[in-house]
């Protein structure tokens, strides 16, 4: 599971981009009891998720022209523009270069090469997520292509990453762990082929999915109805896992909840 040990190649940051900032911060306090606080006028509508004061994701407005309503994961970076050169000669594509953020890091966003959108961040001033793991919090990260080994190769040549295989229903998984360290322990997210689990939600289009920790699966589903999202799956159990559901906030941005078994 994921924590705010941050290290090259771990989920560090997490924001939304969203055409009605006002609407969906309301959603998300709704669903996970979020309070949306603004990083000044500086930074264009751009701000903070938060829980009990801690950060644990963040919100903007859509910046890129066509842009869809998404969740973007921030994988931490040591050093920015190699990174954005190495997505490049891996046959990925940089959407924003390099640039620094006001002192507090350096960010830059790419798609990979089957067109799932992701970022990195290079800490500055701001390391990264303040909390992660715990209920309401980010909790793990998944990645759905139609090539999962084709994936493998891509993001293990950029940060090094590890996997091993696990047989889920109808699919082999693959879950990711950092370059160093104990491959359990630093275990942090997943590949799936793209179509498979989650009611066949992720063949919408290849993306990377944040998993958000609650307590009750059942009872967040109820509450992202009640608050004007959609259910793209059910609360159903993985065997190992635990109790998971995926959805879409009112504008359609797709994310996921799981209520992790206890013997995790």
């Amino acid at each position: 599971m994921l924590g705010t040990d941050f290290r090259t190649g771990s989920p560090n940051w997490l924001d939304l981009g969203s055409p009605d900032t006002g609407a969906a911060a309301a959603f998300y306090r709704a669903v996970f009891g979020w309070e949306f606080v603004s990083a000044g006028a500086e930074a264009g509508g751009y701000g903070f998720f938060q829980l009990g004061g801690k950060t644990v994701a963040a919100l903007g407005p859509l910046t890129e022209e066509g842009a869809d309503p998404a969740w973007t994961v921030y994988f931490q970076s040591a050093s920015i523009r190699p990174t954005a050169d190495a997505v490049l000669r891996a046959g990925g594509e940089v959407r924003v270069a390099p640039m620094d953020v006001m002192g507090e890091g350096w960010l830059a966003q790419f798609t990979d090469p089957q067109g799932a959108r992701f970022a990195c961040w290079q800490p500055g001033k701001t390391g990264g997520l303040e909390v992660a793991s715990v209920e309401n919090s980010l909790v793990w990260v998944e990645l759905h292509v139609p090539d999962p080994e084709a994936a493998l190769r891509f993001y293990g040549g950029i940060f090094g990453w590890r996997s091993a295989e696990m047989e889920a229903p109808g699919m082999t998984y693959r879950v990711l762990s950092l370059a160093e360290g104990d491959q359990r322990e630093t275990s942090f997210g997943g590949v799936a082929p793209q179509g498979e689990g989650a009611g066949g939600a992720s063949a919408i289009l290849p993306r990377w999915v944040p998993y958000f920790h609650v307590a009750d699966a059942d009872a967040t589903v109820a509450a992202v109805e009640e608050a004007g999202g959609a259910v793209l799956m059910p609360a159903a159990n993985v065997p190992d896992v635990g109790r998971i559901a995926w959805a879409a906030d009112p504008a359609g941005a797709v994310f996921a909840v799981l209520r992790p078994d206890p013997r995790m």
